[in-house]
């Protein structure tokens, strides 16, 4: 009998070899396409049926990649050729929330917006906050230590995370971290897990830490900047001025007059979209409007044309020139989202080293950035062809080299939440150096001795 039969004589209407199953489970929202064609899609809805699938990809060798709701940018839960595609979305259950210790136990599956929803009930909320979060799942979001517009002031997602529960390559269960506040007893495994991205094992269940709904005023400011360098500067100036956001995002001329073209006068905000750079800082809590104040007068200092709102309705027409940044580029193509990250104080020179990227090659980079934290996304975008080509072009992949190289030069790092996944895999070395990527390694055979786990992901195979 082989691994298929295996899987059907098991788990029987839960495996599909559907094509247009197999072919959809090939891709992320990074665009990539992973070679060749998987074994099987298993549909998991149990913690033991996850189980079932690793016994038997140890028993025949196979690889497995785990996969959530496949919103990832990084390429990381592409169906291979010859795996078993392993989808826990189906383990979608929120088992507990206990308002008293402020944790939530649930499993991979749950949708991130859903989580909220329900906590909102509680007057509780999860503070990771992923732009996909109305998609994506907490599983996910764990396994690839998501960030978003918040971390700034209240982290990523490893900062959330308790403890996990997670099915190992031979199919054995095993149970990290805590439900206390404190707990420092033995390595901490739940870290290691989180961000791990599938290689490691498969996260089916998590205790994460919830918080109480913020209280008090939300205060917007939308800031227009004669160059992206200067919003840039005044950025970091909040940030040296002790000011803490709970967003604070920046968007490049290039993708702004994009957005402009996209949302037309009506979705301006009242603001000179066609020209500069945009920044936009939402504080919150009981000081919300005494820092958004102060805010105003850095950034109004800094050279910047900036309004100030406390109008729900006005915030929300501000955020959603932000939101409108990756609708707008997929009006001309397919959109490679890159990941990078500086010291906030340097963000400015990463922006010029983008901008004389763009200019020498002929390459547009429109990009935003998190500002809070100093994670900017550099995009490509890829002009949609006539074929089913998803190749990424190799001009594009030199730019995006010289931007890596420049983020690292600067202090920077290569991923701020995307992971590595396939797509950045060639310059993981580079930026951990030898003896780390070797410990690296070591730690992965330890976990994955076959090494059937999501092989490809985050280093060569």
């Amino acid at each position: 009998m082989n691994a298929l039969l295996r899987l059907q004589s098991e788990l029987g209407r839960l495996v599909s070899v559907d094509p247009h199953d197999l072919a959809a489970s090939r891709t992320d929202k990074s665009g990539w396409v992973a070679d060749g064609t998987p074994l099987a899609v298993v549909r998991a809805t149990t913690v033991d049926h996850v189980q079932a699938v690793l016994r038997i990809a140890t028993e025949f060798r196979v690889p497995v990649v785990t996969r959530g709701a496949g919103t990832g940018l990084a390429g990381g839960a592409c169906g291979t050729d010859g795996s078993i595609v392993l989808s826990v979305a189906g383990l979608g259950r929120i088992l507990e929330i206990n308002p008293d210790d402020e944790l939530a136990v649930v499993e991979a599956g749950v949708i991130n917006q859903h989580l909220n929803d329900v906590l909102a009930q509680q007057n509780l909320w999860f503070a990771p906050d992923p732009a996909s979060k109305a998609i994506s799942t907490v599983g996910g979001n764990i396994a690839t230590n998501a960030g978003g517009l918040l971390c700034a002031k209240y982290g990523v997602t490893r900062e959330a995370v308790l403890g996990l529960t997670v099915v190992l390559a031979d199919g054995s269960l095993l149970r990290t971290g805590h439900r206390t506040v404190k707990g420092v007893t033995g390595y901490d495994l739940t870290a290691l897990l989180t961000g791990s991205e599938g290689t490691l094992g498969v996260i089916v269940e998590a205790t994460v830490r919830v918080r109480s709904l913020t209280p008090g005023t939300v205060a917007t400011i939308g800031a227009v900047f004669e160059t992206v360098t200067a919003a840039a500067a005044a950025s970091a100036a909040v940030t040296a001025a002790r000011i803490r956001p709970a967003i604070m995002e920046l968007i490049d001329p290039v993708a702004l007059g994009l957005v402009a073209t996209y949302l037309g006068p009506e979705g301006s905000a009242g603001l000179p979209l066609g020209r500069g750079a945009f920044l936009l800082v939402q504080t919150d809590g009981p000081a919300a409007l005494a820092e958004a104040e102060a805010a105003l007068a850095v950034l109004r200092a800094a050279g910047g044309e900036a309004s100030l709102s406390t109008d729900a309705a006005s915030g929300d027409r501000l955020l959603a020139i932000r939101r409108a940044m990756h609708p707008a580029l997929e009006q001309f193509g397919r959109v490679l989202i890159e990941d990078v990250a500086v010291p906030r104080s340097r963000m400015a020179e990463m922006f010029a080293a983008i901008a004389e990227i763009s200019a020498r090659t002929g390459i547009a980079i429109p990009t935003v950035a998190h500002a809070g934290d100093g994670n900017l996304h550099p995009n490509f975008v890829i002009p949609r062809g006539d074929t089913a080509d998803a190749s990424v072009p190799e001009e594009i992949w030199a730019a995006a080299d010289e931007l890596f190289q420049a983020a690292l030069a600067l202090g920077g790092t290569l991923t701020g939440e995307h992971g590595v996944g396939v797509l950045k895999r060639r310059w993981l070395q580079g930026e951990i150096g030898d003896t780390s990527l070797a410990l690296q390694r070591q730690l992965k055979a330890v976990f994955d001795p076959l090494g059937i786990l999501n092989p490809g992901t985050m280093f060569d195979a």
